[in-house]
This record gives C-alpha cells, structure tokens and sequence, in this order.
C-alpha cells in the first residue's frame, strides 16, 4: 500500500487575536471600497469588530513602513494592505507598486506574520473601480479571506509561530 504525504492546508477562519487593515488615503473613493470588503469579509467569518484596527497612511508607498510596524508588534494575527496606484503619464506607478509588493512580501517572510497584497495597480481608474466592489469583485475581500487562511494554515505548520 502505498504511503500518502502529509498535507497541510486550511479554509479562512477567525482565529482569537487582532487583524490589521492598513489602507491608503490616496484614491480615497476607492480604498474605502475596499477597506469596507476587508472589513465585511473579517466579520461574516466571525472576526469581531474591535478586533480589526484600521490604520490610515497617506498613499501606497506609506503602506509598507505602517505594516512593518505592525507585523513586528506580535499584536496581529495578518497585516491586510490596501491600496490603490493609477498609471498616469509618467513610470511614477511602476516605481511605487514594484517598491510596495516588493517591500510587503519581505515584511511577511521575515516576520512569520501574513501580510496580504492588496495594492491595486491599475491603467484606468475604471479598473480600479471595478476591482473595489464593482464588476470584477472586491481585492479587499480576497485580501481579508488569504489572510484568515493563511494565519489557520500557519496555525498547523510545524516551526516558529
């Protein structure tokens, strides 16, 4: 008979703790969309509301310092980053969004603490649009639900907590 692997893997559940949304000022109408997914997403799965702290930062590219802060404090069980960067006429968006992804998935590999990638990096404020609540979902809510699963899958794993 053969031998089955062990496998790990676990669906979005509150854990006892706090959640951390960190959202961006910037592109206000729609971070607040988002912010408003994280957040409805955090309680239908049972995160009570004074477990969530919300923490506003100017733009994007503030975002990553505030998580770091965060993820380190050992207050949270994930960091969820919203944010919203537009293309305009120069590369400015490309800098910001390589600089923030780049900085948020280290926060996470060097803290232990799930730190979600929810940055939109879009060409029209249309897209943006459509991926806080409208047509194309809400990043906000996706961000929410990877950071409930991972912080249950990281529960399982073997190692540091």
């Amino acid at each position: 008979m053969p031998e089955t692997p062990q496998v790990f893997e676990a669906a979005p559940r509150s854990l006892p703790g706090q959640w951390a949304v960190v959202v961006s000022r910037y592109n206000q109408p729609i971070t607040t969309r988002l912010l408003q997914g994280a957040v409805e997403t955090l309680r239908q799965h049972g995160v009570a509301a004074e477990a969530i702290h919300v923490v506003w930062v100017p733009g994007a590219f503030e975002i990553p310092l505030v998580a770091q802060r965060l993820a380190s404090s050992g207050r949270y069980r994930a960091v969820i980053c919203l944010g919203v960067v537009i293309q305009g006429q120069t590369t400015h968006d490309r800098q910001i969004n390589r600089a923030v992804s780049l900085q948020l998935a280290e926060i996470a590999v060097r803290t232990g603490v799930p730190v979600t990638l929810g940055v939109l990096s879009c060409y029209t404020r249309q897209q943006a649009e459509a991926r806080a609540g409208g047509e194309k979902g809400n990043k906000g809510a996706e961000c929410a639900l990877v950071a409930l699963e991972m912080a249950a899958l990281l529960e399982q794993l073997p190692g540091d907590s």
